[in-house]
Formats: structure tokens, sequence, C-alpha cells
């Protein structure tokens, strides 16, 4: 069954009361970057990032980005893919919380956790509205937090 977010989206008390929890868990944290993965972690990430008063940065397909960037591979469930980040935007030191809708086999925020530790960041946590536990993607963030608001299973 395919997990999505928009039923979420379409009702704005819910909506906002997620976003709420998510920057009640992160205010105060000294974070001073917010990583959205494509696409869905754009709608997260950028009103987290304002509340907590962190900077966003996209991290996005191939291609999509204008000017230098970084890229890193990773491996999906069928196939292969690769996210990138213009070269600059993250600074070593800077504690990052990578953002997205949700997490199955873990290999998307693996490869934006590889790609911002790349350039000296500090990833604090994952982030994520859904986790589908039975995927074990969790497993596979070598101990990385990650927080979840609704497993799925």
């Amino acid at each position: 069954m395919f997990q999505d977010i928009t039923t979420l989206l379409l009702k704005p008390k819910e909506f906002k009361d997620t976003i709420d929890m998510f920057v009640e868990r992160y205010k105060g944290k000294n974070i001073s970057v917010v990583a959205g993965i494509e696409a869905r972690g754009f709608i997260f990430g950028p009103p987290i990032a304002l509340a907590i008063g962190a900077k966003f940065v996209p991290l996005r397909k191939p291609k999509k980005l204008p000017g230098k960037v970084i890229s890193e591979e990773y491996i999906l469930e069928y196939g292969r893919d690769c996210l990138e980040m213009h070269v600059g935007a993250v600074e070593s030191a800077e504690r990052a919380l990578v953002v997205d809708d949700l997490i199955a086999t873990g290999g998307t925020l693996c490869a934006a956790i590889n790609l911002l530790e790349r350039v000296g960041a500090e990833v604090v946590e994952c982030a994520c509205v859904i986790e589908l536990p039975d995927l074990k993607g969790r497993e596979r963030l070598n101990g990385k937090p990650l927080y979840v608001l609704v497993e799925s299973h």
C-alpha cells in the first residue's frame, strides 16, 4: 500500500499541528540547517526552519540545482538515485536536521546524512512524518537518531 501525506496537507489545523510538533522538538537545539529531501521534505522543512531560526537547504535530484553541487548516489529498492546540494550551502561544524515525509528502507535518508557529513556538518537527527518500520529503514541509519510522528504497518 502506498503511503502519502497529501490528505494531511488538505487539513490546515492538522498540518499546522504537525509542523508545531517538529518545531517544539527542535527549538532550542542549536540547529542551524534544516535539510529537506526533494520533494516532500520541501513541504515540512521550510516552516520548521523558519520557526527555529535555521536556514533551509534543499537536497535535490540531479541537475535541478543551478551552480556547483556535490552529489551522493544511493541504492533504492527499485534502482539507483542521487541527491545533490549546493557547494557552500552547509559549512563545517553546522548542526543539521534532515527532514522528509516518510522513511521506508532508509536509502534516501542515508544519502542525505552522508552528503551533509561529507562537508563537515553534524547531523543531529532525521525527522519524518511517517515510518514504515517493517522495511527496517531505521536500522540503516547507523545509529543516527530518527524522530517520527506516525508508524504505519
